[in-house]
């Protein structure tokens, strides 16, 4: 499968159709992102069911804020519309497959469980003060 250019017209929607998707925050100019870049393609080849995406940090500024990226490239992996994994720095090949298997055998269910607790606990944390 091709790899999706997110945009913030795109992104909602791309991520909310989709149940997987990974996603590349990177930047022409950044020497990792290129280094980066071949491996990525070469997994989204091996992983067909699966959703690449890249935004262009340079181009998709509010994109790039509103996840707060502070270093390029960024990789992040959405299931089922949670952020499941996020995290800076060119990953070689076997280091992309072992997150992308990880990210695969997580119950979302539990994931869910758990981001609900957390915000539960965050929100009696603060009402609380």
């Amino acid at each position: 499968m091709a790899t999706v250019e997110l945009t913030k017209e795109n992104f909602d929607r791309t991520v909310s159709e989709n149940d997987f998707i990974l996603i590349d925050f990177w930047a022409s100019w950044c020497g990792p992102c290129r280094q980066f870049a071949p491996v990525y393609e070469k997994a989204s080849e091996r992983h067909d069911d699966l959703v690449f995406a890249k935004v262009d940090t340079e181009a998709q500024q509010e994109l790039a804020a509103a996840f707060e990226i502070r270093s390029i490239p960024t990789l992040m992996i959405v299931r089922d519309n949670v952020a499941v994994f996020a995290q800076p720095g060119a990953l070689p090949e076997t280091a992309l497959e072992d997150v992308i298997g990880q990210a695969r055998g997580l119950d979302m269910d539990e994931v869910r469980k758990s981001v609900a607790a957390a915000e539960a606990e965050a929100k009696a944390e603060g009402g609380g003060a």
